[in-house]
C-alpha cells in the first residue's frame, strides 16, 4: 500500500467559548492542511501508477473544505456566544463557517476527515494551526 499527501494552506479566525486562555477571544490563524490518502496503485489508464491525481486531490480539498473555510470566522454552531458574533459578521457581509462543535484543531481536523472520507481514500488529516503545533486524525 501507499501514502500520499497533498498540502494546503488557509486563514481562519476563531474563538474558543469558555477557554480559560487568551484564545477564548477572537484571533486567526494561518493554517496548514496536510491530506493523506491511501491506497495500491492505479493499473491502467491515463493515471496508471498513482494511488490518486493529485490535482483531483486538489480539486475536491478546494471545493469541500478551502472555499468555505478559508478567510472565514469558523464557529461552533452549538455555542450561543459565537453564534452571536457570527450573526453580527453575517449582517457586516463577512464570511462565516459554522461546525456544531468546537474550534479545537482537533475537532477540526476529526470535522474535515468526515467532510472528505466519503470523497477520497483518506488515512489521515493533519492540520497545523501554529508551525510548531499539530492535529492528526485517523478513523
Amino acid at each position: 500500500m501507499f501514502k500520499v499527501s497533498k498540502e494546503f494552506s488557509f486563514d481562519m479566525a476563531h474563538i474558543l467559548d469558555g477557554h480559560d486562555g487568551k484564545c477564548r477571544n477572537l484571533h486567526g490563524h494561518t493554517y496548514k492542511l496536510q491530506v493523506e490518502v491511501s491506497g495500491e496503485l492505479i493499473a491502467n489508464g491515463a493515471k496508471k501508477g498513482m494511488v490518486v491525481d493529485f490535482t483531483d486531490v486538489k480539486a475536491i480539498v478546494k471545493s469541500v473544505i478551502l472555499d468555505q473555510m478559508d478567510h472565514a470566522f469558523i464557529y461552533d454552531s452549538t455555542s450561543e456566544r459565537e453564534c452571536k458574533i457570527a450573526s453580527l459578521l453575517n449582517e457586516l457581509n463577512s464570511k462565516t463557517f459554522g461546525i456544531p462543535v468546537r474550534t479545537t484543531a482537533e475537532e477540526m481536523a476529526r470535522f474535515i476527515f468526515n467532510q472528505l472520507k466519503d470523497k477520497l481514500p483518506l488515512s489521515a488529516i493533519r492540520l497545523w494551526e501554529t508551525p510548531t503545533s499539530f492535529c492528526e486524525y485517523r478513523e
